[in-house]
């Protein structure tokens, strides 16, 4: 919650919240902002001085989720195999963006953000998080030089935006995750 507001607008910013979390939860990203403002007893305008873009209301609600993938990938920082780490992690960013619909376009790119100051918020805490899974696979000779964690986040996000509407999207994501991972050569 922001630092400094009023006792009212706090109450406001939270019911605004749980709303946007109910109405995310139910229709995905393109949530109806008026929906929420309705259910949370509070005019449009109210909505929008609390969370300007959709994309600030997707940050927000997607928060608890992103920080647990954050502590998951320090939990995995220092474990086992480099490069199982970092899938494992990866696979746990494809089944969070699964469940939590809204969270996959939470950590898209948008093009209108050349001000670092209105990076995704999302995006940047998983890429931080990531990066020393990354790092080390990469030392270890387990992932090829150059791989960004936004290279991953993008892949994952796009696997999972494709999948959403499949009778088993998280069956889908994992198998396509899955195969980006092995690529496209049989093993030999």
């Amino acid at each position: 919650m922001p630092e400094g507001l009023r006792a009212d607008a706090r109450r406001n910013y939270a019911r605004i919240l749980a709303m946007a979390e109910e109405e995310v939860a139910a229709h995905g990203a393109g949530a109806s902002l008026e929906q929420i403002a309705r259910t949370a007893g509070v005019g449009s305008a109210t909505v929008r001085r609390h969370f300007p873009t959709r994309q600030a209301l997707l940050e927000a609600v997607s928060r608890k989720r992103i920080e647990a993938l954050c502590n998951r990938a320090r939990d995995l920082a220092g474990s086992g195999d480099s490069r199982d780490a970092m899938l494992e992690w990866l696979s746990d960013v494809v089944a969070y963006c699964v469940s939590a619909r809204g969270l996959a376009a939470a950590l898209s790119y948008d093009g209108n953000r050349a001000d670092p100051a209105h990076e995704n918020v999302c995006s940047a805490a998983l890429e931080e998080a990531g990066d020393p899974l990354l790092r080390r696979a990469v030392e270890d000779g387990a992932v090829a030089k150059g791989v960004t964690v936004a290279d991953l986040i993008t892949l994952i996000v796009g696997i999972v935006l494709a999948t959403e509407s499949y009778p088993d999207p998280a069956g889908r994501a994992d198998r396509l995750f899955r195969l980006a991972v092995a690529g496209l050569s049989p093993q030999s």
